[in-house]
C-alpha cells in the first residue's frame, strides 16, 4: 500500500509563469504535494501577462494565488521576502529581464543560500536564438522533430496534437532538474540556477534519431528508419468503420503472433525484408478493412500483438482502463461549476482524490501568503493600498 503522504510536502514554490513549461512544471509538482504560490502581475500590468482558459494546467487546483507589480520597490521587496522562505523559484521571462528587474538568480540567493531558481524558455538563456520569442511548433521544428514526422497532404511537416515541447521539452524536464537539484541540496548543497530550454529538451527526445545520425550518417526522415514507418510492422491502419488502429509488433515473436492471427503467415519471414514491405503494407491495409476497429482490438489487442486502438478525446475519456486506473478526477470552478479533467498521473501521485474546489484565476490568496512571510497586518493594508500587491 502506497504511503498517502504527498512526496513533495513541505517544498514551496513560487511560479511567476501563468502558461508553457513553468506552468506545467508548476502543475506536477503541485500534484506531488509542493505549496505552488502563483504570482502574477497586478491588474494594470495584467495585459502583459495571458491568462489561460479556467480548465488549464488542472484549473489551478491546490494553487494560491497573488498579483505583484515587480516594478515598484514594495513589490519587488514582497516577491524577495517569500523567496526568502521559498525551496524554488520558477519563471519565464525572456533572457535578462529578470535581472533589470531585480529578481535574477544573483538577487534571490542573497536571501536565500538554498534557494533552487529555474528559469524556462524556448532556446534558452544563451546562444545565437535565445533572444527568439516562439512557441511549441517553433520548438519542435529546430529541434527536428517535425521533419522527422509523417507530412501531411501537401509535404509540409505536420501540426501535432500535442504541446510537446512545452509539456515534455520544458515542463517535465523543469520537474526533473528541480527534483534533482532538491536532492543534491538535502546532501549539503547550495543555492541552484537551473537553465531550462524548452528546444533542448526536444532534442532529448529526438537523441535516438540524432545519434543515429551523429554516429551512421541515416538520416531518420518519414518512412526511413524503424520508430518513422520504415516497416509495415510500426503502422497506422484504417478499419471497415473509418477509425484506426495502430501496430507496433517490433519484436519477432509479436510480429508472428499478429501475422498468424491476421490469416498472413506467409509473412513472417520477411519482417525486415525490404522489398517485401510495400506488398506487407497492402496486405494489412485490407485485412484491417475487413472488420472495424473495436472488432479488431477485442481480437488482437489481448494476444501478444502490439495493437491498440487510435483514440479521439471523446472515446479515451470513457475507456474503462483508464477510469480503473483512476486518471479522472473532478474539480468544481465558483462560476463555471463542477467539471472533470486529468488528474495526477504520474508515478507516486495520490489519485482518487475527492471533487477539488478550485479557484478563478482573478482570486487572491495575498493575505494569507504575506502572513506567511512574515508581514504584519498594516504592512499587507499599506501594500494592498500602494497597488504593490492584489
Amino acid at each position: 500500500m502506497a504511503d498517502a503522504t504527498p512526496q513533495l510536502e513541505g517544498i514551496t514554490v513560487l511560479n511567476l509563469a501563468s502558461v508553457g513549461p513553468a506552468a506545467r512544471a508548476s502543475r506536477t509538482l503541485a500534484d506531488y504535494g509542493a505549496r505552488v504560490i502563483q504570482i502574477s502581475p497586478t491588474s494594470k500590468k495584467g495585459a502583459k501577462q495571458i491568462q489561460p482558459p479556467f480548465h488549464s494546467y488542472g484549473a489551478g487546483r491546490g494553487f494560491e494565488r497573488l498579483q505583484i507589480d515587480l516594478k515598484a520597490e514594495a513589490g519587488r521587496d514582497a516577491l524577495l521576502r517569500l523567496a526568502s522562505r521559498s525551496d524554488v523559484v520558477i519563471e519565464s521571462y525572456r533572457p535578462g529581464v529578470v535581472k533589470r528587474l531585480g529578481i535574477s538568480f544573483e538577487d534571490l540567493r542573497e536571501v536565500n543560500s538554498g534557494l533552487i531558481y529555474c528559469s524556462t524558455s524556448g532556446y534558452g538563456q544563451d546562444g545565437a536564438s535565445s533572444n527568439w520569442v516562439g512557441h511549441d511548433i517553433n520548438y519542435l521544428a529546430m529541434s527536428g522533430l517535425l521533419a522527422c514526422t509523417e507530412p501531411r497532404e501537401d509535404g509540409g511537416p505536420p501540426i501535432p496534437g500535442a504541446t510537446i515541447a512545452d509539456s515534455a521539452g520544458g515542463g517535465m524536464q523543469a520537474v526533473v532538474a528541480i527534483l534533482a537539484a532538491l536532492v543534491r541540496r538535502s546532501l549539503g548543497g547550495e543555492a541552484q540556477y537551473l537553465d531550462v530550454s524548452a528546444t533542448d529538451g526536444v532534442l532529448s527526445l529526438m537523441s535516438l534519431s540524432i545519434d543515429q545520425y551523429l554516429a551512421t550518417g541515416e538520416v531518420a526522415a518519414p518512412r526511413k528508419v524503424l520508430l518513422t514507418g520504415r516497416y509495415a510492422f510500426y503502422d497506422l491502419y484504417r478499419c471497415k468503420d473509418g477509425k484506426w488502429i495502430s501496430v507496433g509488433a517490433i519484436e519477432p515473436h509479436f510480429f508472428k503472433s499478429l501475422c498468424d492471427l491476421l490469416g498472413l503467415s506467409e509473412y513472417v519471414a520477411y519482417q525486415m525484408d525490404d522489398a517485401k514491405q510495400d506488398e506487407m503494407r497492402a496486405a494489412f491495409r485490407s485485412r484491417f478493412l475487413e472488420q472495424d476497429r473495436d472488432v479488431w482490438v477485442s481480437e488482437l489487442a489481448d494476444k501478444n500483438t502490439c495493437v491498440a486502438p487510435v483514440y479521439e478525446i471523446p472515446e479515451l475519456v470513457e475507456d474503462p482502463h483508464f477510469k480503473e486506473r483512476g486518471v479522472f478526477m473532478e474539480s468544481e470552478h465558483p462560476i463555471e461549476g463542477r467539471f472533470r479533467q486529468v488528474g495526477p498521473v504520474l508515478a507516486g501521485g495520490i489519485r482518487g482524490q475527492g471533487v477539488q474546489k478550485v479557484n478563478s484565476f482573478d482570486q487572491s490568496d495575498a493575505r494569507t501568503v504575506l502572513e506567511w512571510a512574515g508581514y504584519a497586518p498594516p504592512e499587507i493594508e499599506k501594500l494592498c493600498l500602494d497597488g504593490a500587491v492584489e
